[in-house]
């Protein structure tokens, strides 16, 4: 992948439709297209203290996940990227597909909380390294910047 033109097309996006569900709508298939080795790209919303899938990419998915659950949750709680190489080792792992074998979950922020997270789950193990952790990081933080939550 080229992180360079994977950040631009992001950007474009935003750009072009700054409406959180527009934008994560298309920034899900953007990332289903650009990265290899995914089976679901997307993001759940937090809403009324849950995750509530959000705008995504791959098979149906779970619809509520719990603040402090799975790696979705755990990533709200404390509010800090879960990067899991082996999601049969992570304690809680919600399995809303049997095909996924390890995760990585961004934390977006609005308003000074956790509002969304960005989840990509991937079949194969160890899928997940800290450079494409890095442009994950910076595509959450150009969201952060650029989409809008309002109506």
């Amino acid at each position: 992948m080229n992180e360079e033109l994977f950040l631009k097309q992001a950007e474009e996006i935003m750009n072009a439709e700054p409406w959180y569900v527009a934008s994560m709508s298309n920034l899900s298939a953007l990332m289903m297209q650009s990265l290899e080795e995914l089976n679901w790209a997307g993001f759940y919303l937090v809403r009324d203290g849950m995750l509530v899938v959000g705008p995504f990419q791959g098979k149906p998915a779970c619809i509520r996940i719990p603040a402090g659950k799975g790696v979705c949750g755990t990533a709200v709680a404390q509010d800090r990227i879960q990067v899991v190489p082996d999601v049969h080792q992570f304690p809680g792992h919600i399995a809303c597909d049997s095909a996924s074998e390890s995760e990585v979950v961004v934390p977006i922020h609005h308003g000074g909380r956790v509002a969304a997270v960005l989840d990509i789950d991937s079949p194969v193990r160890g899928r997940f390294n800290e450079k494409n952790t890095a442009v994950l990081g910076e595509l959450v933080r150009r969201m952060e910047e650029k989409i809008s939550w309002e109506g």
